[in-house]
């Protein structure tokens, strides 16, 4: 095989391969002695199948095998033999012109990972900024609480419901006077005011008794997530089983323990345990912005395009997703194209730092373990039914850039904290409010959106190794461009409440809010912040 260099400009790489006929044939020839004797022809006794026969029955498909594999091989040998890095899949393509029994000339371009210069870690000085938790916090949190764990208890007989009550109710809905799948169900319930049902439903239930029947009329949103629903016109016949009233909320002993809980003083420490593991999440992306923040100013170095793009292509794909939930969707899209620029920018220093952290990580030491990797995958599989989490699981184990894409945010949380035990901490206490407007203010940013992991270990095209050092690959493949909290600019404001989608919330099951964990006595959870 011939190998020609064709381009060599920054990190572009371009290369002509010349795949002999002869190599190829020599393939065919190999493959042929080797399936021959398992082949079963009338006529003749197993494994004594001419050769001949057996070119003349399966060469066409051979010879295309027998290329693929030259392909594939020879892109192999040609990242080994020049120690390439690749930053994303190779683009391989074969000559039009080629024609079976002939030599094969194939292209290959590439962008390279950059040498990422030894990064500059000492100096590092951050900022803890820090709220305590005060009791009026944790009182309010409670008040809200208790109303949220709302009591109802049977309305009066003839009690017409009012905004607050509890309605029990058999439905069946219809467009165009036809039912519709999933517009169906019994005994719901839905407490009228709370905003879960699509616009206009809950109000056309204010008046109604129990026994009562009605039929109301509604109009699915726009972007409603049912395409045959969306924008359509729609019945719901109502049969009324029950009407509640909310019993007056009070927060005593009797709170706590209908909770499983032993007393109302430690609902109020669970509640002030949230409270703080939510600030010292505050406190945390504070934290990580500015130490990104320094990184950046410290570091800049060439990154592959293709990795920018992207990188960018994600965050304008979320960026446009947002805008379709917009009040007007037309003038949030025209907002972002003016900033595509700022984001793009954004999208180049995400990459930069993604292999700045990479870099830091592998060269101190910085991993995953087996055990940590073992649990993402259990806790990314209960999103998924029972049926369907060995599936999940046996995938993350077969693909390697899946695999990849669930490690990397714990990857770079772990180069985070390292970076933080060596970086001088000072601390300084504010308020809750100072902390969230310390986070929104600088130079317009915004909380960041997770940015997708790019592996640069398995760009082989048949899983094979390269017969070079990946060192450099792996810590690449660690990490995903950061998640950071100043990295994407902020969003336009939305000017109108995100509506509550189904036609027909779970039932009265799904009207309670979270309740408070109990924490564990584990020693190790406990110092979590």
């Amino acid at each position: 095989m011939q190998i020609v260099e064709t381009l060599n400009e920054g990190l572009k790489r371009a290369y002509t391969l010349k795949i002999t006929a002869q190599d190829i044939e020599a393939r065919v020839a190999a493959e042929i002695k080797r399936v021959a004797p398992q082949i079963r022809m009338p006529g003749f006794r197993p494994g004594k199948v001419p050769a001949n026969l057996v070119r003349k029955m399966h060469g066409p498909a051979l010879a295309q095998d027998a290329l693929s594999s030259s392909v594939q091989e020879g892109v192999q040998q040609l990242i080994a033999e020049h120690a390439l890095r690749p930053a994303m899949q190779p683009q391989v393509a074969l000559d039009p012109a080629y024609a079976p029994g002939g030599d094969a000339d194939v292209t290959v371009e590439l962008e390279v990972l950059p040498d990422v210069p030894a990064p500059r870690i000492e100096g590092l000085k951050l900022e803890r900024l820090t709220v305590p938790v005060a009791d009026e916090a944790v009182n309010e949190q409670l008040q809200r609480f208790a109303e949220q764990q709302k009591r109802f208890d049977d309305a009066p007989e003839g009690h017409a419901a009012a905004t607050g009550d509890l309605i029990v109710m058999d439905f069946v809905g219809k467009v165009g006077g036809v039912a519709f799948d999933g517009g169906t169900g019994t005994d719901m319930s839905i407490e009228i005011g709370s905003g879960r049902l699509i616009p206009g439903f809950e109000d056309q239930l204010i008046g109604a008794a129990k026994g009562e029947e009605r039929q109301i009329n509604v109009t699915f949103p726009a972007d409603y997530g049912v395409d045959t629903l969306s924008g359509k016109d729609a019945t719901f016949d109502l049969t009324i089983k029950d009407v509640r009233v909310a019993r007056e909320t009070v927060i005593d002993e009797e709170l706590a323990t209908s909770l499983g809980l032993e007393s109302l003083e430690q609902l109020r420490g669970l509640l002030k345990g949230q409270i703080e593991q939510e600030l010292n999440g505050l406190t945390r992306t504070y934290m990580k912005r500015k130490l990104l923040d320094q990184l950046a100013e410290g570091h800049d170095f060439p990154v592959p395009p293709s990795m920018v793009d992207a990188e960018f292509e994600q965050i304008w794909a979320q960026l446009e997703h947002e805008a379709t939930h917009e009040a007007d969707p037309a003038a949030a899209k025209a907002e972002m194209e003016k900033e595509r620029d700022d984001y793009r920018r954004i999208a180049e220093r995400r990459v930069r730092l993604g292999l700045l952290l990479s870099e830091i990580g592998q060269a101190n030491g910085v991993e995953v373990t087996q055990a940590e990797m073992n649990r993402l995958i259990a806790q990314a599989a209960q999103q998924y039914g029972p049926e369907d989490r060995q599936r999940f699981i046996q995938y993350i184990q077969q693909e390697p850039m899946a695999a990849a894409q669930l490690r990397a945010p714990l990857y770079e949380d772990k180069v985070v904290d390292w970076l933080f035990e060596r970086a001088e901490i000072s601390e300084r206490e504010v308020t809750r409010a100072e902390l969230e407007a310390a986070i929104e203010s600088e130079d317009g940013f915004a909380t960041g959106t997770h940015i997708h992991n790019h592996d640069h270990d398995h760009h082989d095209h048949a899983g094979h190794d390269h017969g070079h050092d990946h060192q450099h690959d792996a810590a690449a493949v660690e990490t995903a461009e950061p998640a950071a909290a100043a990295e994407a600019p902020a969003k336009p404001k939305r000017t109108t409440k995100k509506r509550a989608e189904p036609a027909e919330p779970a039932g009265e099951g799904a009207e309670q809010p979270k309740k408070p964990r109990k924490k564990k006595a584990d020693a190790g959870e406990a110092g979590q912040g």
